[in-house]
């Protein structure tokens, strides 16, 4: 076979990527917003408020720059912005903080010793214990009502005979690893790999230390934070114990056990997910969302109470048309908290047993970092404040402090050291007209720092993933550093988008990708008639399904001069067959299994328009997704090359389908990006003159 040597064009690539994305490191009186900048950003998450709602504990995050992770300790401010201290600190990941009922302790889960175990600090005197010398990492930390024992779930590890038994090696020789033989639905799953055998089950332990008991078991999984009901006998938890749970992976019901007998009650039964249950104050309800399932791409997400023994199920947010996440009980047990996406903002709200939804606030998020999607949350003190990850469009989530009837306060500022430097590229938010039906459709405009309207500016469309998921005016570290090249980057929420209603995230149901695209276009042409677009140096990239956009774009128009395709779907009869989520895919996506519906598989393919593609494509994807596997990018290239379409595969070594999860890889991510770009830009310059 004829070898061929691609040194030449990636030297070029990450020569212009140097050019691209200008150092703190060479300018030390830069005020862009450059590619080492991502160590160095800081961000907050899971902010929980005391009972009495004087302290939040925080996780701050960081990236650890010597050895390429991302870290988290915990820290903790008062109310009042005053007090704002560590508790945890180190190149270390200390994580899920969680109040004791008395505030006088809290539970968190720290990796300090090399082991992921349960840890217990008292708040007056700062001592801390380890309280568990557990196999397997705990999740869900959940405490009883008097403070005595912690709830959390576990993998609990199974073995097996080998399948097939081979003769006794003999001493010293040296023979192949075992055979590894897998008959389990679930094997793999992106992110983690090949799955190790066994269940994750409920337990409960001391909270000032001893002997884990196990409470649940069986070949289910039990997942989720369980809320235990005020006398302390009793945890209330979702699971799958379904007989078809592989084949029906939605279909989770909401169950009590007893501690003392562990006598497991169904409470729930029908068709779809109910999870996330909550025990109110006085014991006497529990809530939990959910929907009934259609197996449509995108179903909301309900927010519904019920008796405790399950009767009397009662809906609280039927004219609510968007997906409820996180439910808290107020303390005198009249309604709950809720938070939901709406038109690209999350939101904070409260809806009482009786009576109609009342929106306390937005700007919930900021913890996605690379690109602007949601994500963030929340919670509530017995006296109605509540603590959430406050979201910017030009800052990474902070700690936020809100109250009914009263603006909510950004309490931190953990970048104001960095960005307060720095000249960022400003987020505006436009509505603009679907060519294919007239829909309004959301888009955000990213202009980059000096911009200057009588200049025309290259443009790079970039789709987000899901996708039923939105993006919003939120801080995107990709986004900025596509900016501070001297790109004006467009966002868009395209129709299947979530946070606009079920009708819309329903559009593109059967029918993905399809008028979407025209709304991306719409999107483009409004923003190419404001004037300071230069329309012959347009790009185009995503990731996931922004990365099968991308790819369906190429395939129907020649309007981009080059196209990074970052972790796409090229063919879904074979994604189908080796994605992960293989469960679910063919069942919500597709009217049936692909080898009974084969045309509708390859329609929406594209894999099938590569004919058409005469723009220069880039693949993107890790090595390690199982998402959206490698095998997808390599279809798509080797296809582009028979073509002699201009072409380049980037593996991203040991990255899953997250591939910004360490910082480096964000950063390279980027940098391919726009060096890929920069081969195909018009006269090669920052800016063209209008």
């Amino acid at each position: 076979m004829k070898e061929y040597n691609f040194a030449p064009i990636f030297l070029v690539v990450f020569m212009l990527a140097a050019n691209s994305i200008e150092s703190s490191v060479t300018k030390v009186d830069n005020r862009k917003f450059s590619s080492i900048d991502v160590f160095s950003l800081e961000w907050a998450s899971d902010p929980q408020i005391s009972p009495d709602g004087s302290h939040i504990i925080y996780v701050r995050n960081f990236m650890d720059i010597m050895k390429d992770r991302r870290r988290s300790n915990l820290w903790v401010i008062d109310e009042d912005a005053n007090n704002h201290e560590p508790l945890t600190t180190g190149n270390e990941n200390d994580s899920s903080p969680l109040w004791a009922p008395d505030g006088s302790r809290i539970a968190y889960i720290s990796g300090v010793d090399g082991t992921t175990q349960l840890y217990v600090r008292w708040i007056n005197t700062g001592k801390t214990a380890k309280i568990t010398n557990l196999t397997s990492s705990p999740n869900g930390l959940s405490w009883s009502p008097d403070g005595r024992w912690l709830a959390f779930s576990m993998h609990v590890p199974e073995s097996h005979p080998p399948f097939a038994q081979m003769p006794p090696k003999p001493d010293g020789a040296e023979w192949a690893e075992a055979a590894k033989v897998i008959r389990k639905f679930d094997y793999r799953a992106d992110g983690t790999g090949y799955l190790e055998d066994g269940y994750s089950q409920l337990f409960v332990v001391p909270a000032d230390g001893g002997s884990p008991r196990q409470l649940t078991s069986g070949a289910f999984n039990h997942d989720g934070r369980p809320s235990w009901t005020p006398d302390g006998e009793t945890l209330i938890f979702s699971a799958n114990r379904h007989n078809d749970w592989e084949h029906e992976p939605l279909n989770s019901e909401v169950y009590s056990i007893n501690l003392s007998t562990r006598l497991t009650q169904q409470l729930t039964n029908r068709v779809g997910p109910d999870v996330a249950p909550t025990v109110s104050p006085d014991g006497e309800k529990i809530a939990y969302i959910g929907f009934d399932d259609r197996y449509q791409g995108y179903q909301v997400m309900k927010l519904y109470v019920m008796n405790r023994d399950g009767s009397n199920n009662l809906l609280l947010t039927e004219t609510l048309d968007r997906d409820v996440e996180s439910p808290y009980w107020k303390a005198d047990n009249s309604g709950l908290f809720f938070s939901y996406d709406n038109e690209g903002d999350t939101k904070i709200a409260f809806v009482p047993i009786d009576g109609k939804v009342q929106l306390l606030g937005g700007q919930l998020g900021g913890t996605s970092i690379g690109r602007p999607y949601a994500g963030g949350s929340f919670s509530v003190s017995t006296v109605g404040t509540y603590a959430f990850t406050y979201s910017e469009p030009t800052r990474p989530a902070d700690v936020g402090l809100g109250q009914h009837g009263k603006m909510a306060k950004r309490l931190t500022d953990l970048n104001g050291d960095l960005l307060n430097h720095k000249d960022l590229g400003s987020v505006e938010m436009f509505w603009f007209s679907s060519s294919h039906d007239g829909r309004k459709v959301q888009g955000w405009v990213v202009k980059p720092p000096g911009f200057d309207k009588s200049i025309r500016y290259p443009l790079i469309l970039e789709i987000h993933g899901g996708p039923f998921t939105n993006y919003g005016g939120r801080f995107a570290a990709e986004v900025q550093l596509f900016a501070a090249a001297g790109y004006v980057v467009l966002y868009i929420n395209p129709r299947g988008s979530t946070s606009y209603g079920q009708e819309f995230g329903n559009l593109i149901h059967h029918a993905y990708p399809s008028e979407d695209f025209d709304d991306l276009m719409s999107g483009v042409d409004t923003v190419i008639s404001s004037g300071y677009i230069d329309d012959r140096n347009l790009f185009v990239t995503g990731g996931s399904g922004g990365g099968v956009l991308t790819s369906w774009i190429v395939g129907h128009t020649n309007r981009f001069r080059a196209a990074v395709a970052a972790k796409p779907v090229i063919n879904w009869y074979s994604w189908a067959l080796t994605a992960d989520m293989y469960a679910s895919g063919w069942k919500y996506w597709f009217p049936g299994f692909p080898w009974n519906h084969t045309e509708h598989y390859m329609k929406r393919s594209p894999i099938t328009y590569v004919g058409n593609v005469t723009t220069p494509t880039m693949l993107l994807t890790g090595e390690d997704d199982y998402r959206t596997p490698m095998p997808e990018s390599e279809q798509y290239y080797q296809a582009l090359k028979l073509r002699k379409i201009d072409t380049a595969l980037v593996r991203i070594p040991g990255a899953s389908h997250g591939i910004a999860a360490r910082p480096s890889n964000l950063i390279s991510k980027v940098a391919h990006i726009l060096a890929w770009f920069e081969l195909y830009r018009v006269n090669n310059t920052s800016a063209t003159t209008n």
